[in-house]
């Protein structure tokens, strides 16, 4: 181990830079090729031995997914100053778990504080998890916790079984959503979807407001939208505050990708409310452009996430003061030097030029598909998703075909078979769009 560390530098470096250079003619995805064979432990051969291995086994089948024509998903790629913060970040293998042993927790406080400060969040702090999944789990969670106090309870310590019946209520939450509610006792029949209004994903207030009346004062949790995943629709954030003038409950807002519309000042209106959220699920590997995994979960009730996550363990340090006291993991990465690279390098205009210039690639795609013969919108483009089909042929021949050059999903959208294609990378270009089109139509 010692050689290969006296070595690790020119070995990695080397084979990383090769990477990171073709990337851009890397195959968007890998559909069509099946992976090696599983094989038991072979003898140890040095980090020559593994790095050889892998690049011939293993590296043909990994897809370009930080490239320019990964569509799929909601993925961004990975500016330079945050892959140079990954980089850091593996090298000095921080646990920022404790503030007794380096200053790590404190730069993730000065992150969540920027990010913040760009999303308009003045009234919330934030803390690092792994993605949106466990960001929403961890913002229903102290919505959970919030049911208890308004019964005179406390559901981490007496349980779920204590508060009775729950009702959760949102238009089109994401399957995220789903999970997090299983996960955390609550179950996923306890959600009851409000109806959207018409040809859209967004709540329609009148009929949640009506719906909450037929509780009788019985607080609930409402899951708002801030972008989602088929059309970026988003709910009216300010009408759905309103209502808590006259309903108890907990506004959740899902904003995985769409709180970054807050940096184009064309399209923050979107979310010029949501500030008034209790919790908001904010993904940082999306439209940030930072490596897999990051998210934040930003609330206004710090005092009751702490008595969700609090860990009772002396050698952390103070109680209420230790980050493993706030978020489902104790021991985790230091995800938050790589957004703290990229916002120090790059700052508001520098991301803002990727969302405004995202957008404009998603419209272009979509105005491109909408006047080409046999293809459809299946609902208008609002921000940088484009959801679309054709007249004859199915979703799965499209991707197969289309990759290796783009890489798009599939969806449905209202019963109807689709596809998706999601702009959210720094090194998309107009001229990928052009060929992202020309690869859909052969």
């Amino acid at each position: 181990m010692h050689d290969d560390l006296d070595r690790l530098p020119g070995l990695l470096s080397h084979h990383a830079a090769a990477l990171l250079a073709g990337l851009e003619d890397r195959p968007a995805a890998v559909v069509d090729r099946p992976p090696p064979p599983r094989r038991p432990l072979p003898a140890p051969t040095g980090l020559d031995g593994a790095l050889a291995e892998f690049t011939e086994r293993w590296e043909p089948g990994l897809s370009g997914s930080a490239g320019p024509r990964y569509l799929g998903f909601v993925t961004g790629g990975v500016t330079p100053a945050a892959l140079a913060g990954d980089w850091l970040t593996g090298v000095l293998d921080q646990n920022p778990t404790s503030r007794l042993d380096s200053s790590a927790p404190a730069l993730e406080d000065e992150t969540t504080g920027w990010l913040a400060e760009i999303l308009g969040l003045p009234s919330h702090t934030g803390m690092l998890v792994s993605g949106a999944t466990m960001s929403n789990a961890t913002g229903l969670a102290i919505a959970r916790e919030w049911l208890g106090e308004r019964a005179g309870i406390s559901v981490a310590d007496d349980g779920v079984g204590a508060l009775g019946e729950i009702t959760v209520f949102s238009a089109a939450p994401h399957a995220s959503v789903h999970k997090a509610l299983s996960l955390l006792g609550i179950g996923r029949k306890r959600l009851r979807t409000v109806p959207a209004l018409p040809g859209r994903e967004a709540a329609d207030v009148t009929a949640l407001d009506e719906a909450l009346t037929a509780l009788d004062g019985r607080p609930a949790i409402v899951v708002a939208n801030a972008g989602t995943v088929n059309t970026v629709d988003f709910d009216d954030l300010g009408a759905i505050s309103a209502l808590r003038d006259r309903h108890p409950f907990w506004l959740h807002v899902d904003a995985a990708f769409g709180a970054f519309a807050a940096l184009s000042p064309a399209h923050a209106g979107l979310v010029a409310a949501l500030d008034q959220a209790d919790s908001v699920c904010v993904d940082l590997h999306k439209w940030l452009n930072v490596p897999y995994d990051s998210a934040v979960q930003f609330t206004r009730r710090r005092d009751l996430q702490l008595r969700v996550f609090r860990n009772d363990a002396p050698y952390l340090g103070a109680p209420g003061d230790v980050p493993a006291d706030l978020t489902p993991e104790n021991s985790r990465r230091f995800r938050a030097l790589p957004a703290w690279f990229t916002l120090r390098a790059y700052g508001r205009d520098g991301h803002r030029a990727v969302v405004e210039r995202n957008i404009a690639q998603a419209h272009r795609l979509g105005a491109l598909l909408e006047t080409t013969p046999g293809w459809r919108l299946l609902a208008p483009v609002r921000l940088n998703v484009v959801c679309f089909a054709h007249e004859t042929r199915s979703p799965d021949e499209i991707i197969r075909r289309a990759s290796p050059e783009v890489f798009v999903t599939p969806t449905t959208l209202w019963g109807s078979p689709g596809l998706r294609a999601a702009f959210s990378n720094w090194r998309t270009s107009d001229d990928d769009v052009e060929r992202a089109h020309r690869a859909l139509l052969q």
